[in-house]
């Protein structure tokens, strides 16, 4: 599973969300957005939106969230 960085610009028109498990005390959050047209998904630092995203397939988020459940 190998993300790569991606341009902010270039997904202006992504609507970004945070889990529902992240309160709303403080800003240090992970934001994810779905581009369906291309079934990428795109994670990003709340604190910083300017900053490169990553981009992951969806086999590889899929992968990653069964991951992080197993470790949870």
């Amino acid at each position: 599973m190998t993300p790569t960085a991606a341009s902010v610009e270039a997904d202006s028109s992504l609507e970004w969300f945070k889990s529902s498990y992240s309160s709303n005390d403080g800003p240090e959050c992970v934001e994810v957005a779905i581009a369906h047209a291309t079934a990428a998904i795109h994670v990003r630092d709340s604190k910083d939106k300017q900053r490169s995203q990553l981009t992951f397939t969806g086999a590889a988020w899929t992968e990653f969230v069964g991951h992080a459940r197993r470790s949870a």
